[in-house]
Parts: C-alpha cells; sequence; structure tokens
C-alpha cells in the first residue's frame, strides 16, 4: 500500500455510478512537511481509539485526521470529541470521501460492512487501511478483489497479531530454518470469561455482524499460521457449537443494567463503570438501540463459542486450531512440529497458568528457551498495534524482513479461512476448499 498524497483530475465511477472528479490517487513523494490524510469509517472503540487518539498523539507529524463516518451519528461526535479532533463528522460514507479527498480510508465499522466500505473507497479512487476480519463471506471477498484490481487501488489489513515481538521471534526463527521444514502445527486460543464473554455481549454475538468468531476473533490466528508457514490454505473441515452462552441458561435478560439477574450472574457487567463506554455506546443507544452489555444469554445468539478448525496448506503443512471462548484462563499455546525438532510458544495469564515463553527443542539435543527477543513496546495489544502504526507511517516500504505487510491476498486468506470453517460446520464437518470460495487474478 502506498500512503503518499497525490491528487488526480481523473473521473472515478462511485458504486451508484456517480462520477466524481479528483479522488485521490497514485504515489506521488510528498513535501517533507506533507503528512497522510486519512478518514476514519466507524467511529467505535478500536476505530476512535487506535485510529483516532493513538495516531494523534503519536503520529500528529505523519497523519492528518481530515473526516469520521458513522452509522450512529452521536457516537461519531463523540469521538470527535474523545479524539480532540476538529476533523467534520459526515453522515454519509460516500460525501466524506468526495469532500475530504483523503489519501486512505480506515475501516474499523462492523465486520459484516467492511466489504461495503472498502469496494466504496476503492471505486473512488482511494487506498484502504481494514480492521480485520477484511470481509465476513466470499461473496464480500470477491467483491473487494475484483475492485482492487479494477481500481489499481491497495488494501491493506491491519492483523496486529503478527506485530507482537513473541510472533516476530517466531516467525525469524522459523525463517531460519530453526526446525527444519514445518510439517503441523498445533495452535490453541483460550479467552477467559471476561474477554470471551464480551463476544457474547456485543454486536458480534450475531453471526450476520461478525460471521462468527471463526471470522472476527479467528482471522488473527488464521493469518497468523499462514504468515508463519509462508504458504496457501487449501481446503479446511471443522466442527463448532454454542455450549456455554446464548441458550445454555436457566435465566437471562435484555441486558446488565436492567436485569434481575444481575446481583448473581457471574456474567454481569457493568458498562457504566468507564466513562468512555458511557459516551461511545450508553449515551448514543437513543439513535440505533445498540446495548454494549447485551445479555451473554440472549437466546437469539447464533455463534459458536467451542471451535475446532483442520487446515491443509499448499507446502503439505497442515494446521489444527481450536478455539473456546469460556475459559478460566486466557492466551494461546502454539506449537510448531518440523523434521528437525519442535517450537512451542506459549503465552497465558489467570487461573494459575501465568506462563510466557518460546522453547526451542531440537531433534536431536537439548530443549532451550529463546531469550534474544525484540524489545518490548508500549501501546496497544502489547506494544503490536504500535509496531503496525510504525511499519504503516514512519518506516521505509522497503523495511520489512518479516514480511509483516498483510495485504488483500492476506487478509482475504485470513477470512476464508474462518468462512471456509463455518461452511463447513453447516456441512456436517465437510471439507471445504478455498478454491471453491474466491478466484484471485492469475
Amino acid at each position: 500500500m502506498n500512503l503518499t498524497p497525490k491528487f488526480d483530475r481523473r473521473t472515478f465511477l462511485t458504486a451508484s455510478g456517480v462520477a466524481i472528479a479528483g479522488a485521490a490517487v497514485g504515489a506521488m513523494t510528498p513535501s517533507p512537511a506533507a503528512r497522510v490524510r486519512l478518514a476514519l469509517a466507524g467511529t467505535g472503540s478500536r476505530g476512535s481509539g487506535t485510529w483516532g487518539e493513538d495516531l494523534m498523539q503519536h503520529y500528529a507529524d505523519r497523519v492528518e485526521l481530515v473526516g469520521l463516518f458513522d452509522s450512529n451519528g452521536l457516537r461519531a461526535r463523540a469521538a470527535q470529541r474523545l479524539i480532540g479532533t476538529t476533523a467534520p463528522v459526515f453522515a454519509d460514507f460516500e460525501t466524506m470521501v468526495r469532500q475530504t479527498r483523503p489519501d486512505a480510508v480506515v475501516v474499523a465499522t462492523v465486520d459484516a460492512t467492511h466489504a461495503r466500505y472498502i469496494v466504496g473507497a476503492l471505486e473512488l479512487g482511494v487506498d484502504v487501511l481494514s480492521e480485520k476480519p477484511m470481509c465476513t463471506d466470499e461473496g464480500q471477498c470477491q467483491a473487494i478483489v475484483d475492485a482492487a484490481a479494477r481500481t489499481g487501488r491497495s488494501v491493506t489489513v491491519t492483523l496486529n497479531a503478527r506485530h507482537s515481538r513473541e510472533a516476530k521471534k517466531v516467525k525469524a526463527l522459523l525463517q531460519e530454518g530453526a526446525i527444519g521444514e514445518v510439517l503441523s502445527v498445533d495452535f490453541h486460543e483460550y479467552l477467559d470469561t471476561s474477554h470471551g464473554a464480551d463476544y457474547f455481549r456485543r454486536w458480534h454475538r450475531f453471526r450476520k455482524n461478525s460471521g462468527t468468531l471463526l471470522c472476527h476473533k479467528a482471522s488473527h490466528h488464521f493469518d497468523l499460521a499462514n504468515w508463519w508457514l509462508d504458504s496457501d490454505p487449501v481446503d479446511v473441515s471443522a466442527s463448532g457449537d454454542l455450549r456455554v452462552y446464548g441458550r445454555n441458561n436457566p435465566f437471562r435478560g435484555t441486558n446488565c443494567r436492567t436485569c434481575p439477574h444481575r446481583a448473581t450472574c457471574p456474567f454481569a457487567w457493568d458498562v457504566t463503570a468507564d466513562p468512555r463506554n458511557v459516551a461511545l455506546y450508553v449515551e448514543c443507544e437513543s439513535e440505533d438501540g445498540y446495548l454494549r452489555d447485551g445479555c451473554v444469554f440472549d437466546e437469539r445468539i447464533d455463534i459458536y463459542d467451542t471451535m475446532s478448525v483442520s487446515v491443509r496448506y499448499a507446502n503439505r503443512a497442515m494446521l489444527t486450531y481450536t478455539a473456546a471462548a469460556h475459559m478460566p484462563f486466557e492466551g494461546q499455546s502454539v506449537s510448531f512440529n518440523g523434521t528437525r525438532g519442535r517450537l512451542d510458544y506459549v503465552d497465558m495469564s489467570g487461573g494459575g497458568h501465568a506462563r510466557k515463553e518460546i522453547r526451542l527443542t531440537p531433534r536431536f539435543g537439548t530443549s532451550h528457551v529463546i531469550t534474544n527477543l525484540p524489545p518490548e513496546r508500549e501501546g496497544g495489544h502489547g506494544g503490536a498495534d504500535a509496531s503496525l502504526q510504525d511499519l504503516l507511517f514512519r518506516n521505509e516500504p522497503a523495511s520489512d524482513p518479516l514480511h509483516l505487510r498483510a495485504g488483500l491476498r492476506a487478509g482475504a486468506l485470513s477470512s476464508l479461512v474462518g468462512i471456509a470453517a463455518r461452511h463447513s460446520i453447516e456441512q456436517g464437518s465437510q471439507p471445504v476448499k478455498i478454491s471453491d470460495l474466491v478466484r484471485f487474478p492469475s
């Protein structure tokens, strides 16, 4: 993706067929004082925080926020105040892009709407930075792939999990051939009764919004596997069920604030304890009725909280992935089995499971813990957000030896594994081929 500013007087057609002149296009080296002009679509917690406040606090010399859009106008104005920006608020996405002429649009809306805004921005001649997942079904994915090919604009998916210092070290070790050719990967994701449960309070709990956690949350993990293995997924088989949340409880309410069981429910959560949540959600409910503290036992919940996925790769490696969103502890355990040994990465916290290490065990030799990790970073997700933002806004394009940049294809494949897994579950765990879902340009 090229985020250097330039404006061209050629004409572009929007999705509705309206001719737009002077959209942001091309790649011209700006003057040293030039900043990347960003417009933000989606001003919830992630959008207004990572792509709003964080950028304005740490990258104001490199980034200019030129417009804010959210389907909830109250939230967009609340975000404007929280960010501390004078960038105007827009009620219509296309109008924002046309009037602000950004170099790129950040898409941080509800997952199922990502494709709408990605394609819309591309057709207006603007590059895109999209939160994961890039899309929630194969039709959306194909639309994005086709729009990028048609317009020549770029899509970067902000897969920040690649940017943790442990993920980088694992990538470097695998690149160096520390365990030879990787034959299989065992990846286990554990979400606790705070983090995991929160997905079942929010909009994520309905598959029409998130595509299930196999798309929303697991796209991080599938991208890590794709990136670590440096190979494309070929086919996917999966099983999944809703075993703890949703209908699996004798009592329920509408939301925690009004629930008669809040004094005894172990999942009760006070949305008003955080002033930021109050500003972005509680005080914005009147516009769209969205309740940030929805009941985790809502009988309408139709995503999975217990999942198992098997993926076969083009290089013959195999991935076994499991996820549970109701654990007494939080973290992940990833093991790589290679022709010359094994590499284990464990990061656990809570419930007496605190442990964080990378261990290399040669097939014939002594197991040892890897200690020469990159330095720790401050910032969200253990410094991963800052590393990602540095790559996007401070580093030269060539300074990416670990291939941290996640473009359209990487974003598509990380989503497609989850999409294929969902289809497999719906088809009785039958294998689903990635090539049957989307056609990439040759």
